[in-house]
C-alpha cells in the first residue's frame, strides 16, 4: 500500500487547519535522540512500567494497541490483554463491560506516552498512522522530543514520541526547558520513505516513557508524587507540573486543566486501573514505603514490592526488578 503522505494529509488527520492548530492541540495534551531516548529514560534510578486500563470492548480497544501502535499480544482471554513489545509486559486491558466511561473531568488518565527508540521510528510510525487513515489529535515539538497525540476508541489518551539527545535538553535552576512549538514533519518524515508503510510492529526498544494524569489539586498530588514517591519536579506551566526520576525531562505529568477540584474516581469505571514505577533498588523501595507510612498512606504489600493510591484513587505499584 502507498500513501501520499503530504502535510494537509496530516493535519486532516489531526482535524487541524494548520500545524499552529495542531500544535495548540499538542499544547493541551502535554503541556531523538538518534538512538537512546528509551535508554536514558529507563536507566533512571526509577521508570515507568506498564500501565492498565479498565475497558468495555476489550476486543475494540486491544486491537487498537496492536494496530495502531504496534504491540504485540501476549495474552488474550475474555477477560483480559496482555500487550507488548520484545517480551516485556507494557499494556494490560481489563474487560469491564458493564462499566461507564470515566468522564474527561475526573482525575485519572490523561494520556500513556509510549516513547519510541529513535526519531526515525516516530517517523515510521507517523507513515503507518497515516497510511491506516488513524485519526490524530495533535502534533508538536516540545524542544525535548517530538510527539503525536491520539486516542484510543474509549477516549484514553496516547502520547507516541521521541526523544532529542538529553544533551540539548536546556535546565535552569533545576527545571527543563518545554514548549508546544509546531513540529517539522517535513524533516521528520524525510528520515523514512513515506510511500511504503515499513512499521509492522512497535521496535522492540519502545516503552513507556511517561504518564501524564489528571489530578484534582496540583499540591496534593505534588505532596503525593514528589513527597512521599520520591519523584523530582522538573517543571511548572500554568496547571500542569512534571516530575522525574534521574534528571529525565518527566516520567509523570498530572494536571488540573479539565479536572480542577475533581474527587475521588469510581473504579466502576474506565480508565486507569494502576501504573507501576519500577526500580533496580532496594534502599529506594524501602524509602517509598516509609514515606508513604509516615505520611498515613495506606500501603499493599505486593510481590516485589507495593502499591499505594494517591488522593484520588489512582493507583501505583512501586516495583523492584
Amino acid at each position: 500500500m502507498t500513501i501520499d503522505l503530504t502535510r494537509r494529509t496530516l493535519l486532516q488527520l489531526a482535524g487541524a487547519t494548520s500545524l499552529a492548530v495542531a500544535a495548540a492541540a499538542a499544547a493541551r495534551a502535554e503541556g531523538n535522540p538518534q538512538g537512546g531516548g528509551p535508554t536514558y529514560a529507563s536507566r533512571t534510578p526509577m521508570r515507568v512500567g506498564m500501565v492498565t486500563l479498565r475497558v468495555k470492548n476489550l476486543d475494540k480497544v486491544a486491537d487498537y494497541y496492536r494496530d495502531v501502535i504496534g504491540l504485540t499480544v501476549m495474552e488474550r482471554s475474555a477477560a483480559v490483554a496482555k500487550l507488548g513489545t520484545s517480551g516485556i509486559t507494557l499494556l494490560v486491558l481489563e474487560a469491564r463491560p458493564d462499566a461507564a466511561i470515566e468522564p474527561r473531568n475526573a482525575a485519572g488518565l490523561y494520556h500513556t506516552a509510549f516513547l519510541m527508540p529513535t526519531r526515525k521510528d516516530l517517523a515510521r510510525w507517523l507513515v503507518h498512522a497515516a497510511s491506516h487513515r488513524v485519526k490524530l489529535s495533535g502534533f508538536a515539538d516540545h524542544l525535548v522530543s517530538e510527539s503525536v497525540y491520539l486516542d484510543d476508541p474509549e477516549g484514553n489518551g496516547i502520547e507516541v514520541y521521541a526523544d532529542r539527545e538529553p544533551s540539548q535538553w536546556q535546565w535552569s535552576e533545576g527545571s527543563v526547558k518545554m514548549a508546544s512549538d509546531e513540529l517539522n514533519i517535513p524533516d521528520l518524515l524525510s528520515l523514512t520513505n513515506t510511500r511504503v508503510p515499513d512499521y509492522a510492529k512497535a521496535p522492540d526498544g519502545m516503552r513507556i516513557g511517561h504518564m501524564h494524569l489528571r489530578v484534582g489539586d496540583l499540591a496534593q498530588a505534588a505532596n503525593f508524587y514528589h513527597g512521599n514517591i520520591g519523584l523530582d519536579p522538573t517543571r511548572s506551566r500554568s496547571g500542569a507540573a512534571f516530575l522525574s526520576s534521574g534528571r529525565y525531562h518527566h516520567h509523570l505529568g498530572m494536571n488540573v486543566w479539565q479536572s480542577q477540584g475533581a474527587g475521588p474516581r469510581d473504579d466502576q469505571m474506565t480508565g486507569l486501573a494502576w501504573f507501576s514505577l519500577v526500580t533496580e533498588k532496594q534502599d529506594i523501595l524501602a524509602a517509598q514505603e516509609q514515606r508513604l507510612r509516615k505520611g498515613g498512606v495506606q500501603v499493599t504489600t505486593l510481590a516485589g514490592g507495593l502499591e499505594a493510591a494517591d488522593p484520588w484513587g489512582t493507583r501505583v505499584r512501586l516495583l523492584r526488578v
